[in-house]
């Protein structure tokens, strides 16, 4: 599956979708999926719950919003691969979805196994699309979108948190 083209998704995706490097989806999201829990595991205990300002979210809160972001757009692209294109689906408030997430009593282990679960998912829809199907545009409330750039932006995305976690966070 080809990265996507220009009018396949909003241009504010541009910033994950650059960060997913050349190479063949389905081993990108496999290795990206390996990366997170890898990433996640070496993060020392002590540093779960911390933030590094106020009003910014903990490293747990930032796996959770990783999951629930995953959920959202995994949505957005059954959706698409079944070429409905009368659903409208709706921007997700990521402020709102971050404070009604209490993550307090959970642990790293437990919001890691639930990413595991929620990425298997994901991989099992990705595993057996169509180009045809990876490319029909369904109707986001702002842009349409394919379901090829939902997965690049879901690889993507995770990508920028590793990123924002190493530099401001470790």
């Amino acid at each position: 599956m080809e990265k996507p083209l220009e009018g396949e998704y909003n241009p504010y995706f541009d910033r994950y979708i650059n960060l997913v490097p050349a190479g063949d989806f389905h081993e990108l999201l496999k290795a990206n999926s390996d990366k997170a829990v890898r990433f996640f595991e070496n993060i020392p205990p002590e540093k779960h719950d911390y933030r590094y300002a106020n009003n910014k979210w903990s490293i747990k809160e930032s796996l959770m919003h990783i999951i629930d972001t995953e959920r959202v757009m995994s949505y957005r692209a059954l959706v698409a691969i079944r070429a409905d294109g009368t659903t409208v689906l709706c921007n997700m408030d990521e402020n709102h979805y971050a404070a009604h997430s209490d993550v307090s009593g959970r642990s790293l282990t437990s919001l890691l196994a639930e990413f595991a679960a929620v990425r298997s998912a994901t991989i099992s829809l990705y595993d057996h699309i169509t180009d045809e199907q990876s490319m029909f545009k369904a109707k986001g409330a702002s842009y349409p979108f394919t379901a090829r750039a939902l997965g690049y932006i879901m690889i993507g995305h995770a990508e920028h948190h590793f990123n924002v976690i190493a530099q401001r966070y470790l």
